[in-house]
C-alpha cells in the first residue's frame, strides 16, 4: 500500500454510478485504513528522540492526484471551480512545541486524529453497508 492509502495508485473505475459509490467507499476505507496505522507509529514513537510525526495525505488530494472528474458547474450563476485545492489547504503539521529531545508528538492531537479517523471509518462502512442493502433489494435478495 502507497501513502495514498491505496495499493495500486491507480484511479477506481466503473461502469456504473452505483458501483462508482462503492469503489469510492472502498477507496476511501483503504485510506483510513492507512491513516490509522501512520497514527498509531507516531504514538509508538512517543518517546523516540527528534521523531516527528507524520500523516497521509488529505483524502481530497489524493482523489485530485487520481484524476478525479472536475465539478460541473450546471448554472452560470454558480462559481467555476479551479480544479486544484485552494492554496494552504496542502497537509500542514506545525508543530507548536517540541520535547526537550525534539521529539514533536502530542498524545493528544494524535488521538484525536485518531478519533476523527474512527469516525470517518464508521461513516464509509454505513455508506458501503447501505448501497449492498440497496443492490441486494434490487436484485430481490433480503439479508
Amino acid at each position: 500500500m502507497d501513502v495514498t492509502g491505496t495499493s495500486s495508485g491507480r484511479p477506481a473505475t466503473g461502469s456504473g454510478r452505483g458501483h462508482d459509490v462503492m469503489a469510492l467507499a472502498q477507496r476511501r476505507l483503504g485510506w483510513l485504513d492507512r491513516r490509522t496505522v501512520v497514527l498509531a507509529q507516531n504514538i509508538a514513537n512517543a518517546d523516540t528522540p527528534a521523531y516527528r510525526p507524520r500523516d497521509v495525505l488529505p483524502f481530497g488530494q489524493v482523489l485530485s492526484a487520481a484524476g478525479a472528474p472536475p465539478l460541473a458547474r450546471t448554472a452560470p450563476a454558480h462559481i467555476a471551480g479551479s480544479g486544484r485545492a485552494a492554496s494552504g489547504t496542502a497537509h500542514d503539521r506545525a508543530l507548536s512545541e517540541t520535547a526537550p529531545d525534539g521529539n514533536a508528538v502530542s498524545l493528544d492531537r494524535e488521538a484525536v486524529r485518531m478519533a476523527e479517523t474512527d469516525t470517518a471509518h464508521a461513516l464509509a462502512m454505513a455508506v458501503h453497508r447501505s448501497f449492498m442493502g440497496m443492490f441486494r433489494l434490487a436484485l430481490g435478495r433480503q439479508g
